[in-house]
């Protein structure tokens, strides 16, 4: 069978003493790319050595505020949240480029990444809730296929493998009143500059309840599953609709859910157990272990088959209290796919 690939979703502890109010403000007026860069150099460097085959960009600021603020501007706007395309772009990705620069001149390969883009509908949501005004909608999907298309043209030392458009509201947000042709239509614009690269686009959303839409989509070919945490959200996805629209699944094989986790370990122990380093281990040497997600994704690969294209943690990993924590779970969703895969080659 053809392997199964290992990424993240993005979101990252910083180091200690590291302001994300401080960072995002940092990346958003250019104000201190040298301590910008730094910290997402480092976190590269984490995600790396924990085995990421392919790492997204480190998430340091608000996900949907890191693409409204932009189109909010007027002096970035060719109209209302009409975005000009010199200002569809990223620090995290420039700096990316440059963690990549180092790994290429190591291995002279191109390393594979992934992108985070904001979704049309998510951004839509934050800015309009439950009203219905389809034209900006579209603007906004036009908005994200400019910031995917300027990173597909300047990302010189990395290859940028996979583009997740995440719409964590589809499914669950009850305001969501747009017309199911418009969302296709919205998702299909958002994903036209990366499948015409060649990478693949993934949707990542928290709830599959809807996931048929994305597979209507043209341009999306993989959809997300946070399957750790809630295991029946595989019984929802019909595999005879995957085969039919040629998608694929990304598993979801640890969970990151770290407050429901800590909870658990309260219990256990009578107390908060959120400062007791050596009591949180608990989760990646007893709950999360590699055994755990090699299990879940043996368990995915009956079902699913070889529709199953990439596996990593449910979600991201910017709300746990320690980077060594984090990586620690990296690292052993790394040890459980390759084990996979070294059985099924």
């Amino acid at each position: 069978m053809t392997e199964i690939l290992f990424d993240d979703i993005g979101s990252f502890p910083l180091p200690p003493g590291a302001s994300k109010t401080e960072l995002s403000e940092a990346a958003f007026n250019r104000s201190n790319d040298a301590l910008l860069f730094s910290v997402l150099d480092q976190v590269s460097e984490f995600k790396t050595n924990a085995g990421v085959q392919i790492p997204n960009y480190s998430q340091v600021r608000d996900m949907t505020e890191q693409f409204l603020r932009p189109m909010r501007d007027e002096n970035c706007t060719n109209g209302p949240f009409s975005l000009k395309e010199e200002c569809a772009q990223t620090a995290e990705m420039e700096a990316l480029d440059l963690y990549c620069q180092k790994i290429r001149k190591q291995t002279g390969e191109k390393p594979l990444v992934r992108m985070c883009v904001t979704g049309p509908t998510e951004l839509y949501l934050k800015e309009f809730g439950g009203a219905s005004y389809t034209d900006i909608y579209h603007i906004f999907a036009n908005d994200v296929t400019l910031f995917v298309r300027n990173a597909m043209k300047r990302m010189k030392n990395c290859r940028i493998a996979t583009v997740s458009i995440d719409e964590p509201s589809i499914g669950i947000n009850p305001d969501m009143s747009l017309p199911e042709d418009d969302i296709i239509a919205a998702l299909t614009a958002a994903g036209k500059d990366a499948a015409k690269n060649g990478a693949d686009v993934e949707i990542h959303i928290h709830s599959p309840l809807y996931y048929e839409l994305a597979c209507r989509a043209d341009t999306i070919n993989v959809i997300g599953m946070e399957s750790a945490a809630t295991p029946s959200y595989a019984d929802m996805i019909d595999q005879k609709v995957l085969s039919d629209y040629d998608t694929y699944v990304r598993a979801g094989i640890t969970r990151t859910d770290i407050f429901s986790m800590a909870g658990t370990l309260n219990e256990k122990y009578g107390g908060n157990v959120w400062g007791k380093p050596e009591i949180m281990r608990e989760i990646v040497t007893a709950m999360e272990t590699p055994d755990t997600a090699e299990k879940r994704l043996e368990k995915l690969h009956g079902i699913f088959g070889e529709r199953i294209k990439y596996a990593g943690p449910d979600c991201g990993l910017g709300s746990w209290p320690s980077q060594e924590l984090a990586a620690a779970l990296l690292k052993n969703t790394g040890i459980a796919i390759s084990a996979f895969n070294k059985k099924h080659k």
